[in-house]
């Protein structure tokens, strides 16, 4: 049987998870300037004065709502990326990330903007995020060349900016929309890009 604050911090989560939850659908439904507290408030169940407590205004709400998603997607797909070649894991990786974005396209486009172009301090927790899996696509590609996969003068850290220039790139343009399968883009980038670090009796042939 829980305690009483026990009680009370369990129902502060809760509420708080119901309440970013609600946000992130109501700006998937109408867009962020469109969106407003009272009608989150609504879809959460929970009185207007309630979501300002937790959040404070509409965009701490957002960048709240995003940011949480974001690193649970985050989590979740570098830690199951698993034992494969290198450009195995990136395109898992890859997909992982882009299902994020795609089930909901038009709050992408929020997050795209927010978590680019965020002020303080959410700019910097935005950046600790880039920065949580560029250190993971880091070490999956000094393993690969602890494998052989890529030759010993790669420069790990420098693989893994390249992937994120990839990335965003294919990213931009799904949301402008010139480009319909950003997954295949970034995968051909990769793919391209890792043929010219692989040892010269690895590479395939053409």
């Amino acid at each position: 049987m829980f305690s009483e604050p026990q009680s009370r911090a369990a129902k502060k989560t809760a509420t708080a998870k119901a309440v970013l939850a609600a946000a992130r659908d109501e700006f998937e439904r109408v867009g962020f300037e469109a969106a407003n507290i009272r009608a989150i408030a609504a879809r959460a169940k929970v009185a207007a004065g309630t979501v300002i407590h937790h959040y404070g205004d509409k965009r701490e709400l957002l960048h709240a709502a995003l940011f949480e998603d974001l690193e649970q997607t985050l989590q979740r797909a570098v830690a199951d990326l698993g034992p494969a070649p290198l450009d195995r894991q990136l395109e898992k990786l890859t997909r992982a990330v882009f299902r994020y974005y795609q089930k909901r396209p038009s709050l992408s486009r929020t997050v795209l903007k927010e978590s680019l172009f965020a002020d303080p301090p959410w700019a910097q927790r935005f950046a600790g995020q880039v920065a949580t899996v560029h250190a993971a696509i880091a070490r999956l590609a000094a393993e690969a060349k602890a494998r052989g996969e890529l030759r010993e003068d790669v420069d790990v850290a420098l693989l893994g900016v390249a992937y994120f220039s990839f990335f965003y790139f294919a990213l931009i343009a799904w949301v402008q929309g010139g480009h319909d399968n950003p997954v295949a883009l970034v995968v051909r980038l990769v793919q391209q890009h890792l043929e010219g670090l692989r040892p010269q009796n690895r590479r395939k042939s053409r």
